[in-house]
């Protein structure tokens, strides 16, 4: 896990260090006290250290700067379509403490030196100095399908579906960024992931008729990714998706529905998907997978910063991946890994549909024309009871009563058990 700037190795310590003294590093290379936590003392591997690189896309052939690793392919894909020419976006205010909604000595910042400090301890100096240090993805550019060859057929995506058209977000480049401050299809949208809880969330960046765009705080709450918007210095909980320090505490950002799957799941259900490239603006090792073992840390008893009590809920291992719905302020886990058919229930009042995928699920209204439905595996084929209609994976149905109609997307939240069961401690689990 040396290679991701949350995580350290001791195996790597004194390489990284002769290169941070010999290198200017930019202010956004990291380390995050993950390996203090677990005892392992040290710098950002070498593989992380670099400058940023141009955030244009000219359409120039990226030059290498040696943080590849050997024989690694250079992404040279051009936006589809070409990112608009933006301004560089506004450092937000300072957060306003005296508004806050959890215990401020709970939040804690990362200090790269093997530390941490909460957020009641820390300095403006301090907030400034961290904020974006991970940086966001402002000018999100996206390649056609051929841009995702460097992705092994397992890797995991978030994927999203937008006016008919798909995304794709891989894990790997989400990793090392976090945020991606997007607008599609007249919607803006937050990309958000944090790879500490496995938490793949998109959410709707319009709250109270603004519209919001996000950065990184460098901060945890339940060892989760809290951001900040740059409108009002709020601090937001990742996988909650509420305001928890500022002016706009209490505030709800609105999840859309999205899926996580592998790569070669989403690209099959989805051709004619647009994938995120590595033309970020940032050099960084994204052909490696950094908490490939993460999840072993965690059913140890391990977690990377403190907890509370709900989310060492044992119902689950820590790491368990699960599908989260919330629907009329009831939510329900569905742990990923006993999903083998369409798991047909009802949350919060409404009939839900839940198609497994190889990684993931996706979440749909059961409710056709007033009619509920009810989805079985058959022959090979996802087809419902009611009408034997035949559907696909991503809800539409391609023959019988029903050909052509496409089922209504359910939000959901895609995360490992301690962070959704941490956010909403009431949580029901579906056993099957």
């Amino acid at each position: 896990m040396a290679d991701h700037p949350r995580v350290g190795n001791v195996e790597v310590v004194e390489s990284a260090r002769k290169e941070v003294t010999a290198t200017s590093v930019s202010r956004d290379v990291r380390l995050r006290s993950v390996a203090a936590f677990f005892a392992v003392i040290g710098l950002v591997a070498s593989a992380c250290v670099g400058s940023p690189a141009s955030s244009e896309n000219s359409g120039a052939e990226p030059t290498p700067s040696g943080d590849e690793p050997p024989g690694a392919q250079v992404d040279t894909t051009t936006s589809l379509p070409e990112a608009a020419a933006v301004e560089e976006p506004a450092r937000p205010p300072d957060v306003d403490l005296s508004l806050h909604s959890v215990p401020l000595n709970e939040v804690y910042f990362d200090t790269f030196d093997g530390g941490s400090v909460p957020l009641s301890d820390s300095t403006p100096e301090l907030r400034e100095r961290l904020l974006d240090v991970i940086p966001p993805i402002d000018r999100p550019v996206y390649g056609d399908v051929s841009a995702g060859d460097w992705l092994d057929e397992s890797d995991l995506v978030l994927g999203y579906v937008s006016g008919g058209q798909a995304y794709a977000y891989p894990f790997k480049i989400l990793n090392f960024h976090e945020i991606v401050n997007d607008d599609l299809d007249g919607l803006p949208v937050l990309i958000s992931y944090c790879p500490l809880c496995r938490s793949a969330i998109v959410y709707d960046r319009r709250v109270g008729g603004d519209v919001l765009s996000f950065g990184n705080t460098s901060a945890l709450y339940e060892s989760d990714l809290v951001m900040v918007d740059r409108s009002t210095g709020s601090y937001w909980w990742q996988v909650a998706g509420t305001a928890i320090v500022g002016p706009l505490t209490g505030a709800r950002l609105e999840p859309l529905p999205s899926t996580v799957a592998t790569w070669a799941d989403w690209a099959s259900q989805y051709p004619e998907t647009l994938v995120l490239t590595r033309d970020t603006g940032h050099t960084r090792p994204y052909e490696r997978d950094a908490f490939a073992d993460y999840a072993e840390i965690l059913d140890s008893g391990r977690f990377a910063f403190p907890v509370g009590e709900a989310a060492r809920d044992a119902r689950l291992p820590p790491s368990a991946l699960v599908v989260g719905v919330v629907l009329a302020e009831v939510a329900r886990a569905y742990p990923v890994d006993i999903m083998t058919d369409p798991i047909n229930d009802t949350v919060g009042g409404e009939p839900i549909v839940i198609f497994p995928t190889d990684g993931g699920a996706a979440v749909f209204s059961a409710v056709v024309d007033g009619e509920t439905l009810e989805f079985q595996n058959r022959d090979d084929d996802l087809v419902d009871a009611e009408t034997g209609s035949i559907w696909t994976p991503s809800g539409v149905a391609v023959s019988g009563t029903y050909k052509g109609t496409a089922l209504r997307p359910i939000p959901s939240r895609t995360t490992f058990w301690f962070a959704f069961v941490g956010a909403f401690p009431d949580v029901q689990i579906h056993t099957g």
